[in-house]
């Protein structure tokens, strides 16, 4: 089917997912806002949220400002993200195509690409470390055929578990939003039951008595650890809410849909983050090791009898959070507006992500330098448009979730909008001004607002930029739009022209 929004849906069938950035007709909805838990879950029930615990508590915080900061972050984002999935039951559409009743049909073609930017970048490190996980596996059991001097997994077993890993991704993303919905139930019960196993077992390698060592942080450091949480979970996911809620039925409770995806996304990394700040917070020396590279640190302590499940475990989780993101990026890339089917787009994405995947694992030799780089440059942009479509929420409620003002212009949509540009480009410059990075490049061209002392202190290690952005980009598109009423109507010009021609 092609992609664009106001063509007629097709009928539900059996086989891969055909509909695309079109609304899902109300007869192919089903499902309750329950249902919402289990995907988001099994994205972010991951070992990896212990290395954000770890971050988050390296700002120089004591374990308990670490914990409620994190906490605090999490909730917020989530809550965020919760809200912003309410529009697709009431449009049916994917979320970074309700956003071009903000920005326009043509506009919103700029905000969707940086969106796609954003959920590649997730896949392609996902997609690495499930590749590397599954490598260690052969590594420890055998490390005579299949490990280096070092202790690492040859290169060559590396390409395999990607192949392995990219494959299953892939089946998934093309298979579409049913088949996901139905695997991530399972995948939740599995990875949340290893998940309770693997915290009982890391548990005693926490230090109690040391925890007291850690002196607190400023205040500073402590609104830093909310922002920091806020940029590593919930604002990544912003632009894809409503991508797995907009088949339920248009007037289910939104209160549901908020809740049940808030809880989905913080209550697992709520726990993990917590582990993870009690581990560094009395082990700094593991702390140091999981905070480059979690995985490996942490499945080193456990017996060979649970580390060869729970790594297995681990890479079906991480396949679980690849799959639903190249599922929602080859939506974005649909937004973008790159012409065919739903299928097709999503293999050309993922040849996308696999290229980039393969560069993080064979010639990339700096994981946490990318990874970090990476958040604070695109979470910039990416909270920005999350903002200004929170706002936009009040004005397409007002019109009743008109899902023509998705199409282009004269069909009851605009081409552009630029009240919610102006909104995106000011604050998402001030943002970069205000945020660091740990890549010496992209280094040169971010926090040229910070001093040297600023940029090398909390403030920029917190990258409280890409907050102070998400608020100045709401409130601007808030005013000019609400206040100064620029908010023009839905334009019905290409159709009443149409018709007149006809009569």
């Amino acid at each position: 089917m092609s992609n664009e929004a106001h063509e007629q849906p097709v009928a539900a069938q059996k086989g891969p997912e055909l509909n695309g950035v079109n609304p899902v007709p109300l007869e192919e909805r089903r499902g309750k806002s329950a249902g919402l838990f289990a995907v988001w879950f099994a994205w972010n029930v991951s070992i990896m949220g212990i290395g954000y615990g770890i971050y988050v508590f390296g700002l120089g915080l004591s374990p308990l400002q670490a914990i409620i900061a994190g906490t605090i972050g999490y909730a917020v984002s989530a809550f965020l993200v919760g809200i912003l999935s309410v529009g697709g039951p009431r449009t049916g559409l994917p979320t970074l195509t309700q956003t071009r009743f903000a920005f326009g049909y043509e506009g919103n073609k700029i905000p969707a690409f940086f969106a796609y930017l954003s959920n590649i970048g997730w896949k392609v490190t996902i997609i690495t470390l499930a590749s590397t996980t599954g490598a260690n596996i052969f590594a420890r059991l055998w490390p005579d055929q299949f490990a280096t001097a070092d202790g690492r997994p040859v290169s060559w077993l590396i390409l395999v578990w990607f192949v392995i890993v990219l494959v299953l991704t892939m089946w998934f993303a093309v298979a579409g939003h049913a088949v996901i919905m139905k695997a991530e139930q399972w995948i939740a019960a599995l990875t949340g039951v290893m998940t309770l196993v693997f915290i009982a077992m890391i548990v005693p390698h926490i230090h109690w008595d040391r925890l007291g060592d850690n002196p607190s942080g400023s205040a500073l450091a402590f609104v830093g650890g909310i922002v920091m949480a806020m940029t590593m979970v919930g604002l990544g996911m912003l632009n894809y809410g409503g991508d797995f809620a907009r088949y339920l039925p248009r007037e289910t409770p939104a209160r549901g849909v908020i809740g049940w995806t808030t809880l989905g996304i913080a209550l697992p990394v709520t726990v993990l983050l917590i582990l993870g700040i009690l581990l560094a917070g009395s082990n700094p020396d593991l702390g140091g090791q999981a905070a480059i590279d979690p995985i490996a640190a942490l499945t080193v302590l456990l017996p060979t009898w649970f580390f060869v499940p729970f790594s297995i475990v681990i890479v079906i989780s991480l396949i679980s959070a690849a799959m639903t993101g190249i599922y929602s990026s080859g939506l974005a890339l649909m937004a973008v507006g790159v012409p065919g089917s739903r299928v097709i787009i999503t293999i050309i994405n993922g040849v996308i992500i696999a290229a980039g995947a393969f560069y993080l694992l064979f010639i990339s030799t700096s994981f946490l330098a990318t990874f970090q780089a990476f958040l604070a440059l695109i979470a910039v942009a990416m909270g920005t448009l999350g903002g200004i479509q929170l706002v936009d929420f009040i004005r397409q409620r007002r019109m009743n979730w008109n899902v023509d003002m998705a199409l282009p212009a004269g069909q009851g949509g605009r081409s552009g909008r630029w009240t919610a540009l102006l909104s995106l480009v000011v604050a998402t410059v001030l943002g970069l001004g205000l945020v660091t990075s740990g890549d010496p490049y992209i280094a040169r061209v971010v926090g040229f607002l910070l001093t040297e002392e600023q940029r090398n202190g909390v403030l920029g290690a917190s990258n409280i930029g890409v907050v102070i952005a998400m608020v100045v980009g709401s409130a601007l598109y808030a005013i000019v739009t609400f206040v100064f009423k620029q908010d023009p109507k839905p334009d019905y010009s290409a159709v009443t022209k149409e018709r007149s021609v006809r009569a």
